[in-house]
């Protein structure tokens, strides 16, 4: 594949990921009664669908990483090039920013709307860690086969026994301070959550180096 088609691949899977979970969250939130756990329960399922199917669609492209985590550790294992990283980082933000846009005017909402839900604290900042750490082992253990449904199951779940319902993924956070819907995140949490998903990315590279 050239360089062009990768990164397009990487700008449209990550534009249909943060269309999945910004518009997904808008309906179950409309459609719930009020119900935040009905909610939650429809945004991480739809997630979980539409991540399987741009995994397995875009992954013989580009490796399918749709989050800069995965592309650094890509680098680190050797299967990404270092001068492709960062044009991988910035299609996957750029996609992501017009996920949420597509998002908000699929529902007639304005194209972007700052984010005010409050995710804050040491126990936010502690499930990002974990939520990213495990997502970065299933990525680096896990077959190319086996990958679609193993991150989309890790991430429904990860949605329920985390408490920041599994960022997971800077680029997805930096979007989702751009919505003020069921998914929003206040742009001032934003640093921490990266902070915290970079974390975890270390400690799941490093441990997985001393296992071998």
């Amino acid at each position: 594949m050239t360089r062009g088609e990768r990164l397009f691949a990487e700008f449209a899977g990550t534009a249909f990921l943060l269309a999945a979970v910004v518009g997904s969250g808008i309906m179950a939130e409309t459609l719930s009664g009020g119900s935040v756990g009905l909610a939650l329960l429809a945004n991480a399922f739809a997630t979980a669908g539409v991540l399987y199917a741009i995994i397995a669609a875009f992954g013989p492209v580009s490796g399918a990483h749709f989050n800069p985590l995965v592309s650094l550790a890509m680098v680190w294992r050797g299967d990404l090039s270092k001068a492709d990283l960062f044009p991988y980082i910035a299609v996957q933000i750029a996609g992501a920013v017009l996920g949420v846009v597509l998002a908000h005017l699929m529902f007639g909402l304005p194209p972007l709307m700052e984010g005010v839900k409050p995710r804050s604290g040491a126990s936010q900042f502690l499930a990002e860690i974990v939520a990213s750490c495990g997502l970065l082992m299933i990525v680096l253990r896990v077959s190319a086969a086996q990958a679609p449904a193993a991150v989309a199951c890790y991430i429904a779940g990860a949605y329920w026994f985390t408490a920041s319902t599994s960022f997971a993924n800077p680029a997805v956070t930096l979007a989702r301070a751009l919505t003020d819907s069921f998914a929003g995140i206040r742009p001032a949490d934003v640093p921490a959550f990266i902070a915290a998903q970079a974390i975890g990315l270390g400690i799941a590279y490093f441990a997985l180096r001393r296992a071998r």
